[in-house]
């Protein structure tokens, strides 16, 4: 029996161990506990200290943005002005470029394209005067002239030009177009001579008709003034038989006769006829058909120049003496005129021109 007491001891001891061991525990993990919770404290702490830090500087980054904002738009402003500005400038700059390119390309054209459009524009040119004037002499001299310009320059490009401007030359040189202003010369120099051409029926030339047959007579009269003194001598001398004496006489008788009577073949009766004082009418007349015939002359009217031109060679033909070298060389100013002057047209130079534009086109 005594045995049995510290058994019963024994058994409140373990509870009480368990207790302890168990408030050990309860005390280690009461102390992680708080060890832990101070530890999660400090970091709290310290993440709201960070987030504070942060968002301090997150502010201020945020207000240096604005104001970095603020600028950039200012700068944008400006930037977006400047740009504006500048492509006002730029365009303005393509358009004065554009300007400035095509007077380079005016100025600083070839010296070919140059010749070329000087050449084109002389034809032009020598084309009008033609066509005023009626003479060739314009364009064959500006086809020459063309031709001795381009031979100087001895481009291989120019040789087309210039075989079209020979067959220009020729064509106009086989046109045989009246010079109008050399007609016009020829009749005003047949005008002038008009009033010192004689007339048929002029005193002058009968004098002159009269005074052959005197000469003649004179000579015969002179040649038988020794005869008439032998026979006067013959007929005075008794041993000269009567019927000799007779014949002597009647043939002085008949020199005497014959004298006195002279005949004149006369090819244009009128022309004789005309009186002196229808002498100046005659060569006002014939001064005003020479006249017409120049104004239709220099207005192309050919058919009217021809029959005034005939009117007035029938005029000297008819009633100016043919012996006279004057008379003679006014017909042959108007039939030179007359042969002359006839309608013809001038060539134009297209197969020149043509050659121009492809030599031009083909730059």
């Amino acid at each position: 029996m005594p045995a049995a007491p510290p058994a019963v001891a024994a058994a409140p001891l373990l509870p009480a161990r368990w207790i302890a061991t168990g408030a050990a525990v309860l005390a280690a993990a009461a102390t992680a506990a708080g060890v832990l919770a101070w530890n999660t404290q400090q970091r709290v702490k310290a993440l709201e200290t960070e987030l504070v830090k942060r968002q301090q500087d997150a502010g201020a980054e945020a207000a240096e943005a604005r104001v970095a904002a603020r600028a950039a738009q200012d700068v944008a402003r400006d930037a977006a002005a400047k740009l504006a500005v500048l492509e006002a400038r730029v365009a303005e700059s393509t358009i004065q470029r554009s300007q400035f390119e095509e007077v380079i390309q005016s100025i600083a054209r070839s010296r070919d394209e140059n010749v070329l459009a000087d050449v084109e524009n002389s034809l032009r040119v020598a084309m009008q005067q033609t066509a005023i004037t009626g003479s060739a002499e314009p364009l064959l001299i500006t086809l020459k002239q063309a031709d001795e310009r381009l031979a100087r320059y001895k481009e291989p490009r120019l040789e087309r030009v210039r075989r079209a401007l020979a067959q220009d030359l020729d064509r106009t040189r086989a046109a045989g177009v009246a010079d109008l202003a050399l007609l016009a010369i020829r009749l005003d120099e047949a005008v002038r001579a008009v009033d010192e051409l004689p007339l048929l029926a002029s005193v002058e030339r009968r004098r002159g008709a009269a005074s052959k047959p005197a000469a003649a007579a004179a000579a015969q009269a002179a040649q038988a003034a020794p005869a008439s003194s032998a026979s006067s001598v013959d007929v005075g001398d008794a041993s000269v038989p009567w019927s000799e004496r007779w014949k002597l006489v009647a043939g002085a008788v008949w020199q005497e006769v014959r004298s006195l009577v002279r005949v004149t073949r006369i090819e244009q009766p009128e022309a004789m006829l005309v009186a002196p004082e229808q002498a100046w009418f005659l060569r006002e007349n014939l001064k005003l058909r020479l006249l017409n015939a120049r104004l239709a002359l220099m207005s192309r009217q050919f058919d009217t120049a021809q029959s005034d031109l005939r009117d007035a060679l029938s005029v000297l033909d008819r009633y100016f003496d043919p012996q006279s070298r004057r008379v003679t060389t006014a017909i042959e100013l108007v039939r030179q005129v007359q042969s002359q002057a006839r309608v013809a047209t001038v060539p134009r130079p297209d197969a020149t021109l043509a050659a121009i534009a492809t030599v031009s086109a083909g730059r």
